[in-house]
Formats: structure tokens, sequence, C-alpha cells
């Protein structure tokens, strides 16, 4: 079971922490959600997150304003320390102070061993650019934030099944000759300073094309049907 921690940036209940809440949990406007949230724009039982082959994942309950997880809306997610989820007017943010303090600290080459000490206000002197306080000053950083929501080349699933593992393989090579076909049409232009990358309307339109197919994917694993 794994403990999770949850404050309140902006909405009705801003400033209330949910400190060391058990997963699994729901989040919602109805009695019943360990964390209730008083806010007539979120569904009754909103959303959903919890543990996953050692991992914090959220899903949407297919609410009627939707989820957003960084400025991003999502069906599914997996929560990392910092990520700012928003439902309805409700701003969240992801993570005890010291898990977002170490998630910055290892992004930035930090190693903060256990055996390290933080108090309220800075870290040792190695790692003193690190403030456990940043995240009440969360929308004036915009560079921290930029580091913490930064996307990152995921990891494949694990203990696929035969069928599972051809079914991937055969989907991302789908996605790599079409990325291939797009990259090989690009045609330069000009020299130097001023070179310039051009891709025909035709190609163009088959980018668009790729990028609805993936809209598509994501929506399907998300949502998927009965």
């Amino acid at each position: 079971m794994t403990l999770i921690t949850l404050r309140v940036l902006d909405g009705a209940d801003r400033g209330k922490v949910f400190q060391s809440v058990p997963t699994p949990l729901t989040i919602g406007r109805e009695d019943g959600n360990p964390i209730q949230l008083n806010d007539e724009r979120i569904s009754r039982f909103h959303l959903k997150i919890q543990e996953d082959d050692e991992k914090t994942v959220l899903t949407d309950l297919e609410s009627t304003n939707g989820t957003k997880v960084n400025g991003e809306s999502v069906q599914l997610w997996t929560l990392r320390p910092g990520d700012v989820i928003t439902l309805g007017r409700t701003v969240l943010i992801y993570g005890s102070r010291d898990e977002i303090a170490r998630r910055l600290a290892a992004l930035r080459g930090v190693d903060l061993s256990d055996g390290i000490t933080m108090d309220e206000d800075e870290l040792d002197e190695e790692s003193s650019s690190i403030s456990l306080d940043f995240e009440l000053h969360f929308g004036d950083e915009p560079d921290a934030r930029a580091t913490l929501h930064m996307l990152f080349p995921p990891e494949l699933p694990g203990s696929l099944r035969a069928g599972q593992a051809a079914q991937l393989t055969e989907l991302l090579q789908y996605l790599h000759m079409r990325i291939r076909g797009l990259i090989h049409s690009v045609q330069t232009t000009g020299s130097g300073s001023a070179e310039r990358l051009v891709l025909e309307q035709r190609q163009w339109q088959n980018l668009l094309d790729l990028q609805d197919r993936l809209a598509c994917y994501l929506r399907e694993i998300g949502e998927p049907r009965e």
C-alpha cells in the first residue's frame, strides 16, 4: 500500500493538505471519496489514484469536465512528485515537499542520500539551490516547473505475454516507418543560418494524420471498450 500526499494549490479548498493518504483512493465531490473536494465543477467520483507495478497511476473516471496533469488532458497518467493535477476549479500538487525536493535534486544531478537531513528552508550546501519551499512560489518559477514536468522516454511495460509483445512491436514498427517516411521527405532550402526545412503539404497532412491516430490510441487505452 502506497501512501501519497496531495496539497490544494487553488480552488475552494486552497491550502488543504491531504497527507499520507493510503491508495487506492478516489477524489470527487461526494461523500465516500477519501479526498472530498468542494468544487461543483468536478464529478461525484472524478478520478482514482492507485499503485500498479510499483507506479502511482491516476485514472480519470469518465468525469464530465476531465482531468489535466501539467496542463495536458489525460485519461491515464503515471504520477511523479511535483505533478500538478487540475480538476474543475481545483489545482492539486502531488507529493510531499521532501519528495519534490528529492526529485528536483535528481533531475539536476544532485544525489540526496537518505542520510541528509533537510530543514524547512534549505538543504545541505551542495544542494542549496533546491528549496523545499519552492512550491509556495510555483507559479513564479517557470524554470522549476519546466524541469519537474519534463517528459522523459518512458520504460516499456514489463511481463508482456508473447501476443501482447508482438502487438506492441507491430504498433511501434508502424509508427517508426511512418515517421521515417516523413523525415526522408523533408527538403532543405537556403544555406547557413538561413537554412530551413520544408515539408510538403501532403506530408504535413500525413503528420497531422499520425498525430490523430496517436490521439485515438491514447483514448482507447484510457477508455477501453467494454
